[in-house]
């Protein structure tokens, strides 16, 4: 059986005359009327009652047309739902973040996203940038924002700078620093740094060993972290300051002050990161949103 049959059946039915339908369905009638036989054969049963100029369906034939009309409708649904999802206009997708450095684009770029594509879903993944990289090369991730890291690490990706942010230093309300207006290097080579763990942000942990070389000191780290909320918690609670990208006080409020480090070090390149030779509509859409957010 095929859906052929259950369309032929479905117009026979409805016009009650093979003749009718087969105008209707631009089909000549002998073919038309083998085509039910073969169905009738088929099912072992007989739907329809043939007159001399009519058809009526019989008993068995009004519950099959009812069945028939549902897995015709079910059909051309599933149809029309591909051709959706292959256009981009359904359909969901993946997306690893850091919150600490999207604070302000993630948002705006959702909102840009979601009022073009109302009917694609897109999940967030809450990563380190380890996690990230893991995921855009497995396949669980289709995009991800994130600091930019060696090129070692991006092989079968794109990188593309969305923002740049300037190195700030974060210290509890109560910190002597958080009186100044901005803070020397030399003044944080003094103090403990809280971070990120190595494992997690290899790349933050090298970019703190070039920072303190022209110093010819090495950064005293006191603590490791795995996210932005318990470095921040352990900033909060004065067991030491932390070396952040400039709007971490979007994350903060009034629980951390952060200062801009003067003479300004390189900024934080920030972007969004991607397989090479995406095809997907919706990811397509994606990334122009996250660049719309930092333009628009």
């Amino acid at each position: 059986m095929e859906l052929r049959h259950l369309r032929y059946f479905i117009a026979v039915a409805e016009r009650e005359n093979v003749t009718r339908a087969a105008a209707r369905l631009h089909v000549s009638q002998p073919p038309l009327s083998r085509q039910i036989r073969d169905l009738e054969d088929e099912l072992g049963i007989s739907l329809f009652q043939h007159g001399a100029k009519a058809v009526r369906l019989t008993e068995a034939g009004r519950v099959f047309l009812n069945e028939a009309r549902a897995v015709v409708k079910r059909a051309n649904e599933a149809v029309q739902m591909v051709k959706v999802i292959a256009g981009g206009k359904c359909g969901e997708i993946h997306v690893g973040y850091a919150p600490s450095l999207t604070v302000r684009m993630l948002p705006r770029a959702l909102r840009f996203f979601q009022e073009a594509n109302p009917g694609i879903s897109v999940q967030l993944h809450d990563m380190s940038t380890q996690e990230m990289l893991r995921g855009l090369a497995d396949g669980t991730l289709q995009v991800a924002l994130l600091i930019q890291v060696p090129a070692k690490f991006l092989s079968g990706l794109v990188f593309e700078e969305i923002n740049r942010y300037a190195v700030c230093i974060a210290v509890s309300p109560a910190h002597p620093l958080g009186q100044a207006r901005e803070v020397g290097l030399e003044q944080v080579a003094n103090e403990r740094l809280v971070t990120y763990t190595v494992a997690d942000y290899p790349e933050y942990h090298a970019w703190l060993s070039n920072l303190f070389a022209p110093l010819k000191r090495h950064p005293k780290i006191e603590e490791e972290h795995d996210s932005a909320t318990s470095l921040m918690a352990s900033v909060e609670a004065g067991r030491g300051v932390a070396l952040v990208q400039q709007g971490f006080d979007c994350l903060t409020g009034p629980r951390l002050k952060v200062r801009p480090l003067a003479p300004a070090p390189r900024p934080f390149v920030v972007g969004i990161a991607y397989r090479k030779g995406v095809k997907s509509p919706a990811v397509k859409n994606f990334i122009a949103a996250v660049k719309r957010s930092d333009s628009g």
